[in-house]
Order: structure tokens, then sequence, then C-alpha cells
């Protein structure tokens, strides 16, 4: 099974703004909860250490993400591959009047059972830790 998720929202500061957050691998992946510890090996590949809460998976599990579209300062698209799931996740920017609407896409595939269920039930607490999180980069209150 494929879990598939959207998400916009928009923040009250100019593109260029929000795009320093957008383009940094290392903020990308620390707001999500599962993500333990980050290593990141240049500017566009890291290695998320992720722990989720499933029973058939009782250890930190190593997952390898690379950006595969960066168009500044618009558009990031990462892929992450581990053992146990493929994460594809797009970030793209549009400039608003008074600020940038965050267009956030995900699908994860999920290769035991329980991570696909894992992401359906707390993808909308994520994608929330994200923007609370681009909201404090920008020197803004979360919400």
């Amino acid at each position: 099974m494929t879990v598939r998720v959207e998400r916009t929202f928009e923040l009250p500061a100019e593109p260029d703004r929000v795009w320093a957050f957008i383009a940094d691998p290392e903020k990308r992946a620390r707001p999500i909860s599962v993500v333990d510890d980050f290593e990141q090996h240049d500017e566009h590949s890291a290695t998320w250490f992720v722990k989720l809460p499933i029973p058939v998976i009782n250890r930190h599990v190593k997952v390898e993400t690379e950006d595969i579209e960066f168009e500044p300062p618009t558009h990031v698209k990462f892929v992450g591959k581990s053992k146990v799931m493929r994460v594809v996740g797009e970030h793209t920017l549009e400039a608003v009047d008074g600020g940038t609407r965050v267009t956030n896409s995900f699908v994860v595939d999920g290769k035991l059972p329980g991570v696909e269920r894992f992401f359906k039930r707390n993808m909308d607490a994520e994608l929330k830790n994200v923007e609370n999180a681009m909201l404090e980069d920008l020197g803004l209150e979360a919400r």
C-alpha cells in the first residue's frame, strides 16, 4: 500500500526567506518526529536515522536521501530509500499576496507491515511540525 499526502499552507514571508529553509536538507529533516539523527553528506544528500514506533522495527533505520530536483528558489524534490520504505517528498513555493504558499507532497511506500499505516495516521502532524519549524526559522510564532 502507498500513502500519498499533499498539504498546502501560507507563510507571511517572501519566497526567498522560505527557500532558505526548504533548500537545507537538515532543516527539512529535523522537524520530522521519527528522525532521531541526521548526517549530511553534501548539499543534496544525507542519511536520516529514523525510529518508527511499529512492532516489526526495533532499531534505527538508515534512510539514504537525495535531492533529485533542485530548482531555486521554488522547488525541491527528494527521494529517501531504506530497507523498510521509500519516500518521495516535494516542496514547491509560490509567491502570493502577503507571503508564500508552500505545497508539500509526500509518497511513502512501505516494505514492512505498519509503515504506511504509521504515516497515514501521522502525516498531518508531521507536516504541521515542518510548518512550525519554518515559522520558527523565519522568527515568527508557531501556530
